[in-house]
């Protein structure tokens, strides 16, 4: 009875948020924002364990040891462990699964805040606690960024400055954006542009950037945000009419989406020109009806007719009078 006091009360706390002698090896998991994902905390040798004997506890690693979730025996049912509200209905255990030495936890609808470092600490009751299995499993989440959308303002006058605006939006985490020069695809100069990074409602970054350049006619920018997280870059390209000051913004896959465009209309006009050359044939071919060759043969007849009035003549004048 004094035992399982002691594992429902505060000395289960007390040896759970213990030092620990050995640092477990630290895993890495990626994840995208909205996902559900899996941290695994399995023991590394085949073998079945009893429910009643297991005493398995998910905490995040940090000076407060936020709770994420925790499974206790039938026994200690009642013990009452508070476990954060960011958590609950999120985090979960399957009791099928520990029986086989498998303690991972599912993590449902993956949050920015889920950046974490999550331990697995497994004990067993048949050993007084005594620690089977310590896992610490970093968990990285990531969002993609929108596509940049550029705009531009100022003066299209020779001597003025030319000002580019580009945004992204709902991505994570915080990203670089730098702007390039397509003529010579330089980098920039940064202490043109002015940053501002911020995090909206959904806890995800949104970047503004502004870039002021002198006037330069055809000037032609390339807006580039980059995940780290992810290795990714998402550009835009401005190009801005050095008459009017008008700006078009090419979108990678819209230029895709042209250049696909422009190969069909090719493809369609060489399969209607293919198309009209077989109908001429086809008519042609109609109204002169196909003739076996028979030139030779046409030769014979003509000259075996003609040697045949020959002789006729040559007859009627031998019967002819003197």
């Amino acid at each position: 009875m004094q035992l399982n006091r002691f594992f429902s009360g505060p000395g289960l706390f007390l040896l759970l948020f213990s030092s620990l002698c050995v640092e477990a090896e630290v895993k890495e998991v990626n994840a995208m924002v909205g996902s559900d994902v899996e941290l695994r905390c399995v023991y590394p040798r085949r073998s079945n364990f009893s429910l009643d004997d297991l005493y398995v506890y998910w905490q995040i690693v940090d000076e407060a040891k936020t709770v994420v979730t925790y499974y206790l025996p039938s026994a200690n049912e009642s013990s009452t462990i508070h476990v954060s509200n960011s958590y609950k209905n999120r985090a979960h255990l399957s009791p099928d699964l520990m029986k086989e030495g498998d303690f991972s936890l599912h993590l449902e609808n993956v949050t920015p805040q889920d950046t974490q470092e999550f331990k697995c600490l497994v004990f067993r009751m048949s050993t007084v606690l005594g620690k089977a299995l310590e896992e610490v499993v970093r968990l990285r989440v990531a969002a993609n960024f929108s596509t940049p959308v550029i705009s531009t303002s100022g003066s299209s006058d020779p001597g003025q400055e030319r000002t580019f605006t580009c945004m992204s939006k709902n991505g994570y985490p915080e990203p670089n954006l730098y702007w390039i020069n397509r003529t010579d695809n330089t980098q920039i100069d940064e202490t043109l542009q002015n940053n501002t990074v911020y995090l909206n409602e959904l806890g995800l970054y949104d970047v503004v950037s502004t870039l002021r350049i002198p006037w330069t006619p055809h000037v032609d920018v390339i807006c580039c945000v980059e995940n780290v997280a992810l290795h990714q870059n998402i550009t835009s390209i401005s190009r801005a009419d050095s008459f009017t000051g008008s700006m078009n913004t090419e979108r990678p896959q819209e230029i895709h989406r042209e250049d696909t465009k422009v190969l069909f209309c090719v493809l369609a006009a060489l399969l209607a020109v293919v198309v009209v050359i077989f109908i001429i044939v086809l008519y042609r071919c109609r109204r002169r009806p196909c003739q076996s060759y028979t030139g030779p043969r046409a030769v014979q007849l003509e000259l075996t007719d003609g040697s045949a009035k020959l002789a006729a003549w040559k007859h009627r004048c031998a019967q002819a009078p003197g």
